[in-house]
Parts: C-alpha cells; sequence; structure tokens
C-alpha cells in the first residue's frame, strides 16, 4: 500500500508540474524540456523504489527543476541570443531539391535518417523537395515543390539577415516596409515572406 500511495501521490504531482510548465507533447519537447523529463523521472523513481525514502526526496527536487525550466523558458521568450543558445536553430539541409551535405555533417544527420524522414513524409526523391528543415526537436519538416516555405524575416524583433538575403531583400526593404506598416522593429513579434507578400504579426495582436 506505501507503494501504491507513492506512485498515485508523484504521478498526480508531475500531472501538475507538467501543466505549470505548459508542456502538452512529448514529441514537441525542446532538448532541454527533453533532459528535465528524464531527471524528473529518475527522481520519481528513487523514492518509489526504495520503500524507506520520504516522497519529500523526489518532490522537492522534481519542483526545483520545474521552476528552472520554467525560468530558462521565460528568458528564452525575452531573449533570442538565449533562445539559441539554450535550444539551438531549424537547419535547412534541403534547399530547392538539393542536399547541404555541409549542414548535415555538422549535424551529424546522416542519408540513411533523411531517407527514413523523406519517407514518413510520402516524399520519394530529394528532388520533389522544395525546403527540408531539421527542427530543434529532431523533427523533419518536409515543403514540396508546389508549396512556398513561408520564410521568417523577423522574429522578436530581431531581423534574420540570412533569409533576406535568400530572398533576395535588403535592411533598405525592411525600413521601407516598416514606414509603410507605420510600425518599429520592437513591436514585431513574427514576420514571413511568402508568395511575395509579407505577413507581420505584431506584440499588440498576442495580447
Amino acid at each position: 500500500m506505501h507503494l501504491i500511495w507513492k506512485s498515485i501521490v508523484l504521478y498526480l504531482y508531475i500531472i501538475f508540474i507538467y501543466r505549470l510548465m505548459g508542456k502538452k507533447e512529448l514529441g514537441k519537447l525542446s532538448i532541454t524540456d527533453f533532459i528535465v523529463t528524464i531527471l524528473m523521472a529518475e527522481c520519481a523513481i528513487y523514492s518509489i523504489t526504495e520503500e524507506k525514502v520520504s516522497i519529500f526526496t523526489s518532490i522537492i527536487p522534481i519542483t526545483c527543476l520545474a521552476f528552472a525550466q520554467i525560468t530558462i523558458s521565460f528568458i528564452s521568450l525575452k531573449s533570442d541570443k538565449f533562445r539559441k543558445l539554450i535550444d539551438g536553430t531549424p537547419s535547412v539541409i534541403i534547399k530547392n531539391g538539393k542536399l547541404i551535405f555541409s549542414t548535415m555533417s555538422k549535424l551529424r544527420y546522416t542519408l540513411d535518417d533523411l531517407i527514413t524522414g523523406l519517407r514518413e513524409h510520402g516524399v520519394k526523391s530529394v528532388e520533389e523537395v522544395n525546403y527540408a528543415i531539421l527542427e530543434n526537436n529532431g523533427k523533419l519538416s518536409i515543403f514540396p515543390k508546389e508549396l512556398e516555405y513561408p520564410m521568417p524575416i523577423i522574429l522578436d524583433g530581431v531581423i534574420q539577415y540570412e533569409v533576406l538575403e535568400e530572398i533576395g531583400k535588403d535592411i533598405v526593404w525592411i525600413n521601407k516596409l516598416l514606414k509603410q506598416k507605420r510600425i518599429t522593429l520592437e513591436e514585431i513579434f513574427y514576420a514571413f515572406y511568402t508568395k511575395e507578400k509579407t505577413f507581420i504579426i505584431t506584440r499588440k495582436e498576442l495580447l
């Protein structure tokens, strides 16, 4: 009965913690979320398997891990540089039907991994793909050639110069766009370019 009681309490407590952290699906967890998940599981197992160990031996470190992760998530939301440092950035591994081997090598992403990812999306060959992006959580996003991938040009008020260069635009174009929309760079939460049109989401729209 003591073992059952511990298991139920820790199960309910971890559900509460994950609600507090705002996590939904395991497949969408970042690297830091995944690490915290493993550590929480280890903490829970310890007090469950050791009969003489208090349940608080698990609850206290689990709580500390949760608040540490909440703090990291909050800082990541405010700081683009910190977010990239912790979670990394999505990487383009196929562009216009061509493999970018340098990126794949850097990420240690093999051809077998890529072929498996393409098959999962029902894609037969690399030539069918306009863009393939390896996301922060390890998932492969595929954009077939008949679709046009929305290019993020501004994230959290930060201009993505590499994307600008890729779509053939520059800072002069950005400044002209801001002037037309009568907004400042700092007001923009997310802006993307697709089908020769620009879409902007401001911070005010999120409130």
